[in-house]
Formats: C-alpha cells, sequence, structure tokens
C-alpha cells in the first residue's frame, strides 16, 4: 500500500473533498439536463462522450488532490509529479471539451469578460503557464507553497487555470471563439514541450535532492500538517522521515518524478498533435475526395 496503511481512512480519502466533487457532477448534469431543458431547449445536448469526460476529470482531479495520491505525493516526489501531470495536463482539455458550448457562451458572454479578453492571448495564455509552472519547480518556492497551505491551495488554484486558459487554444469548446488555425496549434504545441522542458530537465539531471521537503524530516512534517489530523511532529516518532516509505533515494525518486512527467508531456502533446494533423490533413484535402461527377469519364 506505499505507506497509506499507516494513516486513517479520513487522512487517505478526504471525505469532504470527494463530496465537493460528488457535488460538482451532480450540478454538471443539472446543467446540461433539466436547465439547458428549460433554458437553452434548442441547444444540442451533451453527448456521451462529453458526460464520461466530465465524470473522469472529475474523478481524476478528486485522486490527485484529495485521494490517495494527494497524501502519496506528500510521501514521494514520483507521487508529486504523477498529480501534476494529472492536474495540468490530463484534465484540462478533458473537462474544457466536456463542458458543452452552451454553457461556455452563457457564462463568457457577459460584458464584464470583455475587459480580461487580453489574458486569453495565445501567447500570454503559452507564457503564464509555462514561467508559473517552471518557478514553482525552483526549489525554493516548491519547498515555500508546499508548506504554506493558502499559498499551497491558491498556487495550485492559478496553476489550473492557467493550464485551462493554455489548453483553451488547443481545445477550444466553442467554434466561434477559436483563434489559432489548425497548423497554428501544431505550432503552439510544439513550443509548449519546448517551453516545459527546461524545468523537466532541470530535474532529471539534477545530482544532488533539490527539495528539502523530500528530504529533510523536519520540512516533510511541516508540509505532512496539512494531510493528517493532530500534531504532525509524531510522524517523526512513527518514522525517520519520508525515507522511511520511499525504496529509492531522493535523487532517484527526484529523476524518476522527472522523468514521468516528461513522459505523461509528450505522451499527451503526442495525443493533440496526432489529432490535430489528421484533421487538418483531412480538411485540406476534402476536395480531393470528391466523387467524380460525370462517371463516363475516366
Amino acid at each position: 500500500m506505499l505507506g497509506l496503511q499507516y494513516f486513517s481512512f479520513e487522512e487517505v480519502w478526504t471525505p469532504w473533498f470527494l463530496f465537493g466533487m460528488a457535488a460538482l457532477v451532480i450540478l454538471y448534469f443539472y446543467v446540461i439536463g433539466p436547465w439547458r431543458e428549460k433554458h437553452a431547449a434548442a441547444e444540442p445536448s451533451a453527448t456521451v462522450l462529453q458526460k464520461l469526460m466530465f465524470v473522469a476529470s472529475a474523478l481524476l482531479l478528486y485522486l490527485s488532490h484529495g485521494g490517495p495520491l494527494n497524501l502519496l505525493g506528500h510521501l514521494m516526489f514520483t507521487f508529486h509529479m504523477v498529480n501534476m501531470s494529472i492536474s495540468y495536463l490530463i484534465v484540462p482539455p478533458m473537462l474544457l471539451l466536456s463542458i458543452p458550448a452552451f454553457v461556455w457562451r452563457k457564462v463568457f458572454s457577459r460584458p464584464v469578460w470583455s475587459k480580461l479578453r487580453f489574458l486569453m492571448n495565445p501567447i500570454s495564455t503559452l507564457i503564464l503557464f509555462n514561467l508559473l509552472f517552471s518557478i514553482y519547480h525552483v526549489p525554493m518556492v516548491h519547498d515555500y507553497v508546499m508548506t504554506n497551505f493558502f499559498v499551497h491551495r491558491l498556487y495550485y488554484l492559478i496553476l489550473f487555470i492557467t493550464a485551462s486558459m493554455m489548453w483553451w487554444q488547443i481545445a477550444c469548446p466553442v467554434p466561434e471563439w477559436n483563434r489559432l488555425t489548425d497548423l497554428k496549434k501544431l505550432a503552439y504545441v510544439f513550443a509548449n514541450g519546448i517551453l516545459l522542458t527546461p524545468a523537466c530537465a532541470l530535474i532529471i539531471f539534477a545530482s544532488s535532492p533539490m527539495y528539502a521537503i523530500y528530504s529533510d524530516p523536519l520540512v516533510w512534517v511541516q508540509a505532512m500538517g496539512y494531510c493528517v489530523s493532530g500534531d504532525p511532529s509524531r510522524l517523526l516518532d512513527l518514522f525517520d522521515g519520508p525515507q522511511f516509505f520511499n525504496l529509492m533515494s531522493p535523487v532517484e525518486d527526484q529523476q524518476l518524478g522527472g522523468i514521468v512527467m516528461k513522459l505523461v508531456q509528450e505522451l499527451m502533446y503526442g495525443i493533440i498533435l496526432g489529432y490535430i494533423f489528421t484533421h487538418w490533413f483531412k480538411r485540406e484535402h476534402k476536395d480531393d475526395e470528391l466523387p467524380n461527377s460525370n462517371p463516363g469519364t475516366a
């Protein structure tokens, strides 16, 4: 169980967060069901795929920030990077595409959003997310965020918002709001991969532990205070520190975490690149596939 057996049910599963995600799913099905029928009956209903994607994205968010993966992310850096990959590379595009276009139009067609439209410039969203993500993995910043509850929640929320803004350019759920052509989207995905590489490379090729939370028992206990009930210092009486839960050395755990992040990034961007390229190729060559209008000609 990777050490989870040493913690209580509430510490591993965070029931209040589970209830919050369940309430969000209920709200989603209310909006695309009874609310749509009453206020936007002419709009097409959500597809089965959209419903599945929303439930899956809510489940993934729960596991990463309230379920076992959240606690494991405080024990091993590798799981921390799994959480980061899920939260900012997998969930945002799923969430964007799972919500029908009429909901996005209803929310963002209000005049108040027009003043913030400049933030959705593709270059701005590209730089903003990758900059915040890279800054987060500077050791001093990472340890500070992980050991300060309010800053931790706020930074993660901002990262999620900026990740969604970045993915909006690639997986825009409202056709008429799409700013990029397929060719520009290909370049955009390539740019994302390049900008995210330095942070991953810094982690993978470091020869010594970078993050005190996974190597210093005192810093680790401070961060664990947000995951366990009671006095977290009792953990030092039971365990030596995070190394108790890790079969690898801090450096090996750190390197594996960087590799996981890079692999998930390459996988997601590869899938997106393949989809965009296929869609672009088919559209550009659709005229070539038209049947011959005169069957008597060769």
